[in-house]
């Protein structure tokens, strides 16, 4: 095992313990030790996990921006003593976008595989490039590529209008998701289907990439024009649209490497950490928060739990994941989703926050989600990759879920949430900042959505 222990400054919350996991899911052991020694003192546990493109700093800074909100709130409710505890797992990010509200922590990345450029981020090699912090970042989560990384921002760099150095490049980047997906297919598709290749590491690069520059500039990023009809030649007039996409088609090789890590993290990693809480201090509720991938994470913790394991509670904010994964028969497919029948491990509520204001998920998420083998090709262009099949719960709730009600926040924090079971809540009305391409993704830091997480836990008078 090979985890770096962090230090983290989460000072508005105590106690408040750090547990770092490795890409195979193995602890901290000194961290892990710690919790379990004191954590029985705890009435409630409440855990949270950040998304696959937060560094330590850009975590910290997550929790602390997201607990300061707690102590205030359970003023009114003085019995219980709530311990709090922040995942940190390997993730990476790309430095091109900040987060709203956290200017002085870590930029991050949110398109398709949450990560997307910035407005200025638009024609010409100086964008396209790979920054330095990008680079080291990608060093660090896929360790042993550095030639190839070497090359990928030499070809990034230079856009040369060879074809062959295309078809390259789309080598290179598909070899370092191969570096970095480890584990089985089982952790890929949350839908439950066969696990396959994403088409975007599969189709002709050329076409992939000019999918993917439309695609950015569906959300609102700039790129290069797309050549009209009868112009230049392709590497001529669209080389540079193409090179805008190739870039994007490397921040979704890191999405596919960090989905099925987080997959990973939760099931190997967490849950069993979970099921030692539950042995050691068998009286504390367990509560789970997550954002972005680390929805991910907390949900496939509980498939780590053991047989007549669970939570109290589980809270997704902006899930980037299918909102089929807990369904059982789809519309598509007669398989229930890669976690169904998990939620009877939750013995409260289990809660999906979904906003109309997520561009990462209502526009990217499908591109990145689409794998090899289905009946449509990614040749369709954008608007045949937003249906149903690939849609994310942070953008539309559960889905073909029966049961699971869909309450405006509003309603949910007025007393409706139920006590028991999976619900949808549209927190549009408070996740709602955030610029193109990747809009409200990271806009969660609300008392509303604080309150939300003690309403599920049960803990919040009326």
């Amino acid at each position: 095992m090979a985890v770096t222990t962090v230090t983290t400054a989460v000072t508005c919350v105590a106690p408040y313990w750090d547990l770092t996991f490795d890409a195979q899911g193995d602890p901290d052991p000194r961290q892990r030790d710690a919790l379990l020694a004191a954590v029985g003192d705890r009435t409630d546990l409440v855990l949270f996990s950040h998304g696959w493109n937060n560094d330590v700093s850009t975590a910290t800074a997550l929790y602390e921006g997201f607990f300061q909100h707690f102590p205030a709130l359970l003023a009114a409710a003085p019995g219980p003593r709530f311990g709090y505890a922040g995942v940190h797992w390997p993730s990476m990010r790309f430095s091109d976008e900040p987060i709203p509200d956290f200017p002085h922590a870590a930029a991050v990345t949110a398109l398709s595989a949450l990560a997307a450029p910035a407005p200025a981020d638009g024609p010409g090699a100086g964008a396209t490039a790979l920054d330095p912090p990008t680079r080291a970042a990608l060093g660090e989560v896929f360790p042993g590529s550095g030639p190839a990384l070497d090359r990928i921002a030499e070809l990034l760099a230079t856009r040369p209008e060879d074809p062959e150095r295309l078809a390259e490049f789309a080598a290179l980047v598909r070899g370092l998701a191969a570096t970095g997906t480890p584990h089985t297919a089982a952790l890929t598709d949350d839908t439950g289907a066969a696990g396959a290749e994403p088409l975007l590491f599969t189709e002709d690069p050329v076409t992939t990439c000019l999918a993917l520059a439309s695609a950015l500039e569906t959300a609102g990023a700039e790129v290069a024009p797309a050549q009209p009809a009868g112009g230049q030649a392709l590497f001529g007039g669209l080389g540079k649209r193409v090179w805008d996409g190739a870039k994007e088609l490397l921040r979704q090789a890191t999405y596919y490497a960090m989905k099925r890590r987080a997959g990973t993290v939760g099931q190997r990693g967490l849950g069993p950490l979970l099921a030692e809480v539950a042995r050691t201090a068998p009286a504390v509720r367990v509560h789970l928060i997550g954002h972005s991938f680390g929805a991910r994470l907390v949900s496939f913790a509980l498939g780590g739990l053991p047989a007549g394991g669970s939570v109290a509670s589980v809270t997704l904010l902006q899930g980037a994941f299918s909102h089929y994964v807990f369904s059982g028969p789809q519309p598509f497919a007669a398989k229930g989703g890669a976690l169904h029948g998990m939620q009877q491990r939750v013995t409260g509520p289990l809660v999906a926050c979904h906003s109309r204001h997520d561009q990462a998920l209502g526009v990217f998420y499908p591109l990145a989600s689409r794998l090899a083998g289905d009946d449509e090709s990614l040749l369709g262009g954008v608007s045949e990759l937003l249906g149903d099949r690939w849609g994310a719960l942070g953008h539309d709730g559960f889905q073909a879920l029966s049961g699971a009600p869909e309450l405006t926040l509003e309603r949910a924090l007025a007393g409706e949430l139920p006590r028991t079971g999976c619900v949808s809540v549209d927190a549009s009305a408070v996740v709602c900042a955030g610029g193109p391409p990747s809009g409200a993704h990271s806009d969660i830091c609300h008392a509303e959505l604080a309150e939300l997480v003690l309403r599920a836990a049960g803990r919040m008078p009326g």
